[in-house]
């Protein structure tokens, strides 16, 4: 069935250059087959790595189009008029931290599509994984070196976590969201999209219908994650997360990224490996896509950068203040750490 499908990826990027090869190699392991890349002022080489994938292989490569700052929304808005996604098959929107973690099957989109009764939709749950005490970074893959997430059914005290889709072509488009689709406003009840979960099972109503402006990106993890989930490594190593916050994101500048952000995601409590079973596979992917061209040394300047930019980050007195309060911070997420207080469980600080 793998062979059969064409799958489109769509993603933006900034300074993001280290970790591309690993995020292309693993999509074309579970079967994505075309990537259009998004990019927006970069400064470590990651448009110049990406224009060299454009010439090689299934990699196209687009200045962002936004004028404003809704970056992410406005690169959607141009990817629905682009033949590598008007002719997919199925588009998977996500970002480069993100990697789908299949447990059917062959582990590919097409075993999950299957499993799922080929949907209209798919949406995977985040399961965000924790820093693990890792300070420096090292160019390994993400996937092999962070191996603990919060309890994959609650975050921060919620059930309901946020999601990302597999989008297949004949949904009735109005519009893609960065992390679902919406259909149009005026397709008949019993004309609305099949969507699953992660485990198959109808997503919920008011989810489906976006019925509720605070949930229309989420719905409740429990029992979602029987055929896959996704895996979400938002914080990496200390040294790629003080980057990150210099650099703001996709979609808003100079947006800092304080301890609130690190300490949602930062819960360890949980271990999942099970992402290891593609790592040879990706492993031998990123070696074949640095020995074309001039990939390989590409691949190594924007490594190169990363780290230098951690370097000049840390002659500044604040960012140093920010590493010492990362190191320091609780591994507890804030709502988790005063509902124990107001139990008792906790001492306030002093």
């Amino acid at each position: 069935m793998a062979d059969e499908l064409k799958i489109t990826a769509v993603t933006c990027v900034k300074n993001e250059g280290p970790f591309l090869l690993e995020w292309i190699a693993f999509h074309q392991q579970i079967g994505v087959t075309d990537f259009l890349f998004y990019s927006n002022d970069c400064d470590d080489g990651t448009d110049t790595l990406l224009d060299a994938l454009a010439q090689l292989g299934p990699v196209m490569h687009l200045p962002n189009p936004a004028e404003g700052r809704n970056y992410q929304m406005e690169a959607l808005k141009d990817a629905k008029k682009r033949d590598v996604v008007r002719t997919a098959d199925w588009v998977w929107i996500a970002d480069v931290d993100e990697f789908p973690n299949i447990h059917v099957g062959d582990h590919s989109f097409a075993a999950l599509i299957e499993a799922c009764g080929n949907p209209q939709t798919i949406s995977l749950n985040f399961q965000f994984f924790a820093n693990g005490d890792i300070e420096r970074f090292v160019d390994r893959p993400v996937i092999e070196q962070f191996t603990h997430s919060q309890n994959p059914d609650l975050w921060c005290g919620e059930a309901a976590i946020e999601v990302k889709s597999l989008v297949r072509s004949d949904f009735p488009l109005q519009y893609y969201g960065a992390h679902r689709p919406f259909f149009k406003p005026k397709v008949k009840k019993n004309a609305r999209p099949s969507w699953t979960d992660g485990s198959g099972r109808p997503v919920p109503h008011r989810f489906l219908v976006a019925a509720n402006p605070r949930r229309i990106r989420r719905f409740p993890a429990a029992g979602a994650r029987g055929y896959a989930t996704l895996n979400h490594y938002a914080l990496r190593s200390l040294d790629s997360y003080l980057v990150k916050n210099d650099r703001g994101d996709v979609n808003r500048e100079n947006r800092d990224f304080d301890d609130t952000y690190w300490r949602e995601r930062n819960d360890p409590a949980w271990q999942d490996t099970s992402i290891h079973r593609y790592l040879p596979a990706v492993q031998e992917r990123i070696a074949a896509l640095k020995s074309q061209g001039n990939v390989g040394a590409l691949h190594e300047a924007c490594v190169a950068a990363h780290v230098a930019r951690r370097d000049a980050l840390l002659e500044s007195p604040r960012y140093r203040a920010m590493r010492a309060q990362l190191l320091s911070a609780s591994k507890l997420p804030p709502q988790e750490e005063s509902m124990l207080r107001d139990l008792g469980l906790l001492e306030n600080p002093s």
